[in-house]
Parts: C-alpha cells; structure tokens; sequence
C-alpha cells in the first residue's frame, strides 16, 4: 500500500508501473492473508459468517446520474481492487459488476480502530460500504464511507495489477480470475446475454413459442454429425447427447404448434478449433406455412436487429472488417459461388461420374469426406464450395440451392429433383446459419433415410440416423415449413470483435492442466 503524498496529490493513476516489483511471491502472500482470516476468527469477526449485505446501488447508475445521488447515501459492494493510503485517509477502488467507482476512508468518519482495520485488508477482498456520494477536489465521483464491512477474505492473490492476466490458457481455465482484471472480457459476456436476450424478444414478438426438446435421446440425428455417447443406468440403454432439435421441433409444427423455437446446447464429439467447441449455443426455428425464402428474410432481418440491440448499428467492426448486416444480404447459388469465385462451372455437370473425374481434375479428392468412387455430383459441388468459394463470402451472404443428395430433410426445388429449397447464411467466410423448405413428404423422407443408413455403412459417421417415430410423425401430416438453425457462439464474436470461440464461452471445453 502507497502512503505518499496527500488527498488532492493522489490520484488511481499516478503510480508509476515501473516502479513496482515484476515478480511477486504469492505463495508467501497466500500464506499471510490465512493468517489474518485465522486472527479474524479468533477475534469474532469472521466475514464468512455474513449472510447478507443491502446493496442498494451500483457503480455504474452512480457515476451516470450523480446529480441524483449528489450527497444522498448510498451502499456499495464489490472487490477491493486498489488501496492508496495517505496517512490519516486512503482511496480505495472498489469493483462491481458495472465497473469501479472510488471510496474515500478516513479515522474520523470511521473511527480509528475501524479504520486501522481496514488498512489490512488486501487486494481481492469483498467489501460492502454504505455512505455519500460526492467528488473530490479532483472532479472524481466517490463514496465517502461511514461503514466499511468485510463480506469476504480473498485468500489468493489476484495477478499483479500492472502486467494483468496475459496467459490465455489461465483465462480460460479460470474463467473468474479473467472476468476481475479483463474489463473487455467482462463486457463480451454482457453482450452475449443481451444477445440472447435479443433473439427472444424478436420471435417471442411474432408469435414463436419457445419449447425445450430432449438433450438426451435414443437416436442422434438431425445433422450430420458425431454424437457423444452415454448410458442409462436404470434403462440399462445406450443414450445420445443431442446434436440438433430439429426432429422434435417438427413434430411440434406437426402438434400444431405453428412457430416453435429451442435455444439451448447441443453437443458435437469433433474437433476444437477457434470456431467448434464440442458444446456450443444453437437456436433452431420452425414455422409453418413458411419456405425457405421466408427463412432468409427471418434471418437477415433477426441478426441485424441483434447488431442495432447491442452495438448501436448494423455496420459491425470485426477483425479491421466493416460488416453490413443491415438487410437485403447478397444471394448467390452453390453453383454460381462457386464459378464466381474461380471454380469450376456445375452447370455442365450432370452426372455423378462427370463430377468425379472434374475433382480429380480440380485437385478436390482431399477435401472429400468419402472415397472419391463412393461420391455423388452433391459431394464434389459441395467440396469445390469450400475449396473456392466459402472463405471470400466476407458480407454477410446466402448461399442457396444446395444437391439433394447432402441435404436429406429437405424439400426439392421444382422443376429440378437434384436441388434442394436450402440456404446457408455466411459471414467472414464462417456459416452461421442453416435453413430449409423442410421435407414433409414421409415416403420420401424414409427413403432419404434408408440413403443415409447406405452413407453410415460407406465409413461416414456423421450420416443422419434413422428416426422411425419422426417417420411417423409426418405421417399423420406436417404442413409446409421453413426451418432454421443459427449458431448464437458465432452471432456473439461477431458482435463482440471475438477471435476465438473460447472468447465468447465462459468455460470452454479444455484438456484438464496436468
């Protein structure tokens, strides 16, 4: 603790980083704050025996309508996170969800006793404080305390104020620790909760209701995707943390439901990288009577309300990139994409052995989730979509029309049973949206099934699953129904300026340390 200088001489930002120490022992300090729980206790003044403080008041609403709290009282409560002692008075910051705001301490308005004791206090520790608000002869909005209580002891040492928490395997290890010293950190998790926010006050306002579907199930299906794999101990069967909603979500439009959205996780057993982690945040909506014309109007329209909601306009800042949200987004067939971008032209491609030869020829076997033998024109188009196209659809843009033969719930474009009513929406290159004319025709739909079944012995895991009861479902009639699936992990670094998806994940998925 500083004690230097006088009142109107310190200020939080006069300490001069250099001068302090580089390397602290917070094995030693540890040890120390023990002690000085330990002597609390043994004195009767454990703070971990306080069940309750009445904070009326945060940081935040003080500091932006000061005139209305201009000498009125007022109590405060948060992490002691600076303490500068000038003799017979100390400034101390203290931090609460909206920020920090300064108190000022003294003997006389305290007591000397009281006062001596909170000179002991340390950096970390949680305190609540009731007195006026006023400013200091520097123009600092503050709280000049009657009563200080400790509410609770920090036993560890936060990281060293001036060269902060660096190591982003610790951030995201212990998520708190980033949330105290990382203003930024913080504010993406506020964000993310207004987005979320968002998203269900513009469907909950045209008419959708939200449901919840099952996270465990008998089958994994509803995407091409690897489950994750449990048991039931008193069913004694085989289990599936769900990859998707959306079989349970039609069977709610086939209910009568009419509009129905989930918002919730799902679980993928695949890769991590800096935009997959193996439980992330989907919203899935289905509405009936809706194509997916009226899916991508949903959407553009959805997602710049979310960027207008949460930072003030659709034009969004994002890795040194302008992104324009604001409606209408560029349209462009799979097929088209890919010949703008450089690729070869489909068009001309009618059969599944052209297509084979052309991604031989266009270096595109690698990018094949299947032997080259077992492809169809669908896998190949799609290969080159992601060779050629996908990574320069940096605005956000739908991609639509999409080969049958990879999207197995969906309807058909007429006129041209190859095609499929589908759209993916793209931004910076990353989808964030999936959507569709949804497939209500239960004849075709088992035998697009029986097709997935055939993939699933070929080697792809990631086939869609059979669901015999979805079958029967449509069978009793579904109407004609726009669905959609959007990434909200995704939606919340773009909005938040995130490079990493653990950026916008308080606990991300991680190997444990050792």
């Amino acid at each position: 603790m500083d004690n230097t200088g006088s009142v109107a001489d310190i200020h939080p930002g006069d300490v001069n980083p250099k001068d302090l120490p580089e390397e602290i022992d917070y094995s030693e300090q540890a040890r120390i704050r023990r002690e000085k729980l330990k002597a609390l206790k043994e004195a009767g003044k454990n703070p971990f025996s306080i069940v309750k403080f009445n904070q009326t008041h945060h940081s935040g609403e003080i500091k932006e309508h000061f005139e209305d709290f201009e000498n009125k009282e007022v109590s405060v409560a948060g992490r002691l996170m600076a303490f500068r002692d000038i003799g017979k008075a100390a400034f101390i910051d203290l931090q609460d969800r909206d920020g920090r705001i300064q108190l000022y301490i003294n003997a006389t308005n305290l007591g000397d006793e009281a006062y001596r004791e909170i000179k002991t206090y340390d950096i970390g520790d949680i305190i609540g404080v009731t007195g006026s608000v006023a400013k200091t002869r520097r123009g600092e909005i503050s709280v000049y305390a009657v009563s200080v209580t400790l509410l609770a002891k920090s036993l560890e040492p936060l990281p060293e104020k001036y060269h902060g928490l660096k190591d982003i395997e610790v951030r995201y290890r212990r998520r708190y620790l980033d949330l105290i010293m990382n203003p930024e950190s913080f504010e993406i998790f506020r964000k993310r909760a207004r987005i979320i926010s968002a998203v269900r006050e513009y469907l909950d306002k045209r008419d959708y209701i939200e449901v919840e579907t099952p996270i465990l199930s008998t089958i994994a299906s509803g995407a091409a995707a690897r489950p994750f794999i449990t048991k039931s101990n008193t069913l004694n069967m085989q289990l599936y943390l769900r990859i998707a909603t959306e079989l349970y979500l039609k069977r709610c439009i086939v209910g009568g439901m009419e509009r129905v959205y989930d918002l919730g996780k799902n679980f993928r057993n695949e890769g991590i990288d800096i935009r997959h982690n193996p439980e992330f945040t989907m919203i899935e909506l289905y509405q009936a009577y809706a194509d997916y014309n009226d899916m991508m109007e949903l959407c553009e329209n959805l997602i710049s309300h979310i960027a207008l909601n949460v930072t003030g306009s659709t034009k969004v800042r994002y890795q040194d990139t302008d992104l324009e949200f604001a409606a209408p987004w560029k349209r462009l067939t799979m097929v088209d994409a890919v010949k703008e971008y450089g690729g070869p032209d489909f068009s001309t491609i009618k059969t599944d052995g052209e297509a084979r030869e052309l991604a031989a020829a266009w270096d595109l076997t690698d990018l094949l989730k299947k032997k080259t033998a077992d492809c169809t024109r669908g896998d190949v188009l799609n290969a080159a979509f992601e060779k050629f196209a996908e990574a320069k659809l940096i605005q956000p843009a739908f991609i639509i029309d999409y080969p049958t033969d990879i999207s197995p719930l969906t309807k058909e474009k007429p006129g041209d049973p190859s095609m499929t009513e589908r759209f993916e929406a793209f931004v910076y290159g990353r989808e964030i949206a999936n959507a569709y004319s949804e497939l209500n025709d239960p004849i075709v739909q088992e035998e697009r099934f029986r097709q997935q079944a055939k993939e699933r012995e070929l080697g792809d895991d990631e086939a869609y699953q059979p669901d015999d009861d979805f079958i029967s479902s449509l069978e009793i009639g579904m109407p004609p129904t726009g669905g959609m699936g959007i990434g909200i992990d995704r939606i919340v670094m773009f909005m938040t300026n995130a490079y990493s998806i653990r950026d916008v994940l308080l606990f991300p998925t991680m190997k444990p340390a050792d």
